[in-house]
């Protein structure tokens, strides 16, 4: 059998690739977006300026200082929690016994003074940046050939979520974040220095952010743009996983990448609106989220 439902089964299965690889940037933006959340109680929305912050610093390293792309995924991701501890560390805990209406606002702020000033910086046009020469080319299947380097996002980023998943789930940190969210006070009675466990937290989560910007960066135009063009999906992702909640975040996002993909096949005019019909759906039936726990 050559097509299904009409469709020939390697355009489908091409089409299941690039879902999964949509899914796998779904996956570790909302990824983040959860972690922060579930300790600091922020919405971030800043999260799509540090996930563009992350793809940038990889082309400028390249461009101007011929930084390669490995060394990218250590540098951009480090550089970008810092700046992301830093926010938190001197904007967002002043604002931390306010309406968490003004921590919305202040990182939207932060979204937007970054985007403006990298607009002036390189302009609006995408920049392109290569893959690296090791995940050139693409693996025969047979019935598919199958791009080295769209294998190396979606295999790169299960690792990374499942490696924060454990971490959350399995260590003494992961204990004393989970205990943040409950009751930092208590926590910080035991000894913890909770101030720095948060600053820890967000600067990790927009340091995810960033790590999704640098595998973004071969696959799709490189732009000041990039993150607030994906952002409102992400949020969407969070929703329908459950706020703060890692393994929603994860499986959530992997699944509406496809799904995503799947709809510009069967029904393009669908594709666009699919991921917010099924959050529509799923608030109503379950306010909490999939894998959110109901009050």
């Amino acid at each position: 059998m050559d097509t299904l439902f009409g469709v020939p089964i390697p355009g489908l299965l091409g089409q299941v690739v690039i879902g999964l690889v949509n899914g796998s940037f779904y996956a570790m933006l909302s990824l983040g977006l959860a972690v922060i959340f579930g300790v600091l109680r922020v919405i971030n929305f800043s999260h799509g300026a540090f996930y563009m912050c992350g793809a940038l610093l990889a082309w400028a390293g390249l461009a101007w200082a011929g930084i390669g792309y490995w060394m990218a995924l250590l540098l951009a991701p480090l550089i970008v929690g810092v700046a992301g501890a830093l926010v938190e560390r001197h904007l967002l805990r002043k604002l931390y016994k306010a309406d968490p209406l003004y921590g919305l606002l202040l990182t939207f702020g932060v979204a937007l003074l970054l985007e403006g000033v990298l607009l002036n910086a390189v302009g609006s046009s995408g920049l392109p940046y290569a893959p690296p020469p090791a995940l050139a080319g693409g693996i025969d299947l047979g019935f598919m050939v199958l791009p080295v380097y769209r294998a190396w996002v979606v295999a790169g980023s299960l690792a990374i979520c499942l490696s924060t998943w454990l971490v959350i789930e399995r260590t003494k940190l992961g204990a004393y974040l989970r205990a943040g969210t409950e009751n930092p006070r208590l926590l910080q009675a035991f000894g913890v220095n909770v101030p720095a466990l948060v600053t820890a937290t967000y600067g990790a989560g927009v340091a995810l952010a960033a790590l999704a910007g640098v595998l973004a960066a071969p696959v799709t135009q490189v732009s000041p743009l990039m993150g607030s063009n994906l952002l409102i999906v992400v949020f969407a992702v969070v929703v329908i996983g459950g706020m703060g909640s890692v393994l929603g975040a994860i499986v959530t996002g992997l699944a509406l990448g496809v799904l995503e993909a799947l709809a510009k096949v069967f029904y393009p005019q669908f594709a666009t609106t699919v991921v917010f019909l099924v959050m529509v759906v799923v608030i109503l039936v379950r306010p909490a989220g999939l894998f959110g726990r109901q009050a």
